[in-house]
């Protein structure tokens, strides 16, 4: 991964981890799908961002949410490097395969690898 796009998914892990153990689970999840949309292409990051979305199911006690990321947690670390959706923020509520649209923020740090 590229060393901006790197410090960036960084910032998000971080944010999220932070927002996490403040028990502020939608801002840690917001992170989470950004620091996805970064990672996704990257069989480790993309799983530890799925890893973290997975945590934050277990805290809420949501089942949709745990049964898809372990679903994505595997997804990501056999797919990751042959497609991804553009864009996917990696939540168990978006479908799998569905491009999105990619926050302006971020759209020169994806053309980078």
């Amino acid at each position: 991964m590229h060393a901006e796009r790197r410090q960036a998914y960084d910032r998000e892990m971080n944010a999220a981890a932070a927002h996490y153990y403040g028990n502020n689970l939608d801002k840690a999840f917001y992170h989470l799908e950004r620091a996805h949309i970064l990672g996704q292409s990257f069989a480790f990051a993309h799983a530890r961002a799925h890893w973290w979305m997975l945590k934050v199911g277990w805290k809420r006690q949501d089942p949709t949410e745990i049964r898809g990321q372990v679903a994505r947690i595997i997804g990501a670390l056999l797919f990751s490097r042959i497609w991804v959706p553009l864009g996917n923020t990696g939540g168990a509520r978006v479908h799998p395969f569905k491009s999105m649209p990619i926050p302006e923020e971020f759209q020169a740090l994806l053309k980078k690898r």
